[in-house]
C-alpha cells in the first residue's frame, strides 16, 4: 500500500512541478523579452515535457530503461486513443476547422523514424543524435512559418492574443514569484520523477511485472495526464485546433526529444514485446485520426467511445 502511495505522491509533485517550471520559464521569458511566440514553440512545449524527460533519465539512472521507453510508447497511444477520445465523449470535437496537416505528416515521419531505429535492438548515443537532429529541423521549420505568415501579415492572432494562448503567462508577474516558480520546479521535478520510477520499479517486481509494462500503463497514463486535461478544456471551450495539436505535439515531442535526450544519457534497449506489439499499436493509433487530420471530419462522441475503448482493451492486453 505504501508503494502505491509513493507513486501516488511522486506523480502529483512531478505534475505540479512541471507546471510550475512553465509558468515560471515563460514569464522569465517575457519579462526579458523574448516574444510569445518563441516562448511557445520552446519553453513550453520543453516544459511541458519535463515530466517525461526526468522519468526517462531516472529511470535509465536506476537500471529500469524498460520503464523509459515504455513511458514514452505508452504515453503516445495514451495520447492518441484518450487524451484524442475522452474529450470528444464529453464536447464534439470541431477538427473540421482547423489544418494541422503538416504537423500531422512530421509526427508519422518521427514515429516511423523511432520504430526504425529501435528495430536497431538498442538506442544509443547516436539514435539520440538523430532524434534530436530531426527535433531541430521541425522546430525550425516551425519557426521559420511562423515568422513568414507574422511577415506578411498573415498571423492569426496579436501578440497580446499569443500571451493569452501560453498558460500561466503574466508579463507583469514580479521577480521573486517568477524564481519562487523556477525553484520549485526543478527541486520538485527530480525529487518527483525519482520517487515515481523507484515505486513504478517496487510496484513491478512486488506483482512480478515487467518494468516495460508498468511503464506502459502506470507511468504513461500518469505522464499523460497534462495533455488530458489541456485537451479536455480544450474541448469544452471549443478550441478544436489547440486540442488536435497539443496532441501531435507532445507525440512529436515524446519521440524526438524525450528519447533522443535519454538515449545520451545511456543505452535504452528493446525488447522483443515493443518490436512485436507496443510500438506497430502506437503507429496504427496515430493512422485512426488521419481522416480527423487529412480529410477534416469531426472527432463525434462515437468516434470519442470508440478510440477510448480501444485505450482500455489496449491496457488489458498488455496487462494480460
Amino acid at each position: 500500500m505504501l508503494v502505491w502511495l509513493t507513486a501516488g505522491l511522486g506523480l502529483i509533485i512531478l505534475l505540479l512541478a512541471g507546471d510550475a517550471l512553465v509558468r515560471g520559464a515563460v514569464n522569465m521569458s517575457l519579462r526579458i523579452g523574448i516574444p510569445a511566440l518563441i516562448v511557445s514553440l520552446t519553453i513550453v512545449a520543453f516544459g511541458t515535457s519535463a515530466p517525461e524527460l526526468l522519468i526517462a533519465i531516472s529511470a535509465i539512472d536506476d537500471g529500469a530503461p524498460g520503464i523509459a521507453l515504455g513511458n514514452v510508447v505508452g504515453s503516445n497511444t495514451a495520447n492518441i486513443l484518450l487524451v484524442s477520445g475522452l474529450p470528444a465523449i464529453l464536447a464534439r470535437l470541431h477538427t473540421s476547422t482547423c489544418d494541422t496537416r503538416k504537423n500531422y505528416v512530421f509526427m508519422m515521419a518521427a514515429t516511423a523514424l523511432f520504430i526504425a531505429l529501435a528495430f536497431c535492438g538498442v538506442f544509443t548515443w547516436l539514435s539520440g543524435l538523430i532524434l534530436l537532429a530531426a527535433l531541430t529541423f521541425v522546430l525550425g521549420d516551425a519557426f521559420r512559418m511562423a515568422m513568414q505568415h507574422r511577415k506578411n501579415g498573415k498571423a492569426a492572432c496579436s501578440e497580446a492574443e499569443d500571451l493569452d494562448d501560453l498558460e500561466g503567462a503574466d508579463p507583469d508577474m514580479p521577480w521573486w514569484r517568477i524564481g519562487m516558480f523556477l525553484v520549485l520546479g526543478l527541486i520538485g521535478l527530480p525529487l518527483g520523477a525519482d520517487l515515481l520510477v523507484e515505486s513504478a520499479v517496487d510496484i513491478a517486481r512486488a506483482f512480478h511485472v515487467e518494468e516495460a509494462v508498468i511503464g506502459l500503463t502506470l507511468v504513461a497514463l500518469g505522464t499523460s495526464l497534462p495533455e488530458l486535461a489541456t485537451t479536455v478544456m480544450a474541448a469544452l471551450r471549443r478550441q478544436a485546433d489547440v486540442a488536435l495539436g497539443n496532441v501531435i505535439g507532445s507525440n512529436m515531442f515524446n519521440l524526438l526529444a524525450i528519447m533522443g535526450i535519454a538515449s545520451l544519457i545511456g543505452p535504452i534497449p528493446v525488447e522483443d514485446d515493443f518490436l512485436e506489439f507496443d510500438l506497430w499499436v502506437m503507429a496504427g493509433a496515430s493512422l485512426l485520426i488521419l481522416p480527423f487530420v487529412w480529410f477534416k471530419a469531426d472527432i463525434t462522441r462515437r468516434w470519442g467511445v470508440l478510440l477510448t475503448g480501444l485505450y482500455v482493451v489496449y491496457i488489458l492486453a498488455v496487462l494480460a
